[in-house]
C-alpha cells in the first residue's frame, strides 16, 4: 500500500506510541492518571481564573457560557414593565484535562481566583479520565501536560 507524501505510517509503532502504551498500562494500574476538572464560576471571574491557571503552568482548557442554579437565590427582574423571576444565573464553565500532578494545582488556582465568599461562587468537579485520543492521528494522547503558551 503506497502512502501519499506527508502521510504517516501508523502500522509501525514509533517510540512515542510505545511510551504512550506504557503510560496507559501504568494509568490503568493506578500508578498515574488523568483528571478532568470542570469548574462552574462567575463570568466576571473568568480572566482572573485564566491568569491563575497560566501562572500554574496550565494552558489548555475549554470555556463555555452556561446557565445554572445552585444555592444562589433567584431574583426578580423587570422587562418592559413586567416582573419576572430569574432562576437560572449566567455562569462560565471551564474544563480541562490534566495529569494527577497538575490536578491539585489547577483546583487551588481556580479557588483562589474565583472565590468571593458569597453564594453563587460556583463548583469544581474532578473526574477520572481513563483514555484520551488525538483526533488528527487517532493515537492515544499522552501529551496532556505538554501544552505550551501560545503567547
Amino acid at each position: 500500500m503506497e502512502r501519499e507524501q506527508g502521510e504517516r505510517d501508523l502500522s509501525s509503532p514509533a517510540p512515542f506510541v510505545i511510551m504512550g502504551a506504557i503510560k496507559a498500562i501504568f494509568r490503568r494500574e493506578g500508578r498515574m492518571g488523568l483528571k478532568k476538572i470542570e469548574a462552574i464560576i462567575r463570568p466576571e471571574k473568568l480572566q482572573a481564573v485564566i491568569a491563575k491557571l497560566h501562572a500554574a503552568g496550565i494552558f489548555g482548557f475549554t470555556v463555555s457560557q452556561v446557565q445554572g442554579r445552585g444555592q444562589q437565590r433567584s431574583s426578580a427582574g423587570v422587562y418592559r414593565g413586567h416582573v419576572y423571576q430569574i432562576s437560572l444565573h449566567p455562569k462560565v464553565k471551564v474544563e480541562m484535562v490534566v495529569s494527577d500532578a497538575y490536578a491539585q494545582r489547577a483546583v487551588e488556582s481556580i479557588v483562589q481566583a474565583a472565590q468571593t465568599g458569597e453564594a453563587g461562587d460556583g463548583k469544581i468537579f474532578v473526574l477520572p479520565v481513563y483514555e484520551a485520543y488525538n483526533i488528527r492521528t487517532g493515537a492515544p494522547d499522552e501529551t496532556i501536560d505538554d501544552m505550551r503558551s501560545t503567547k
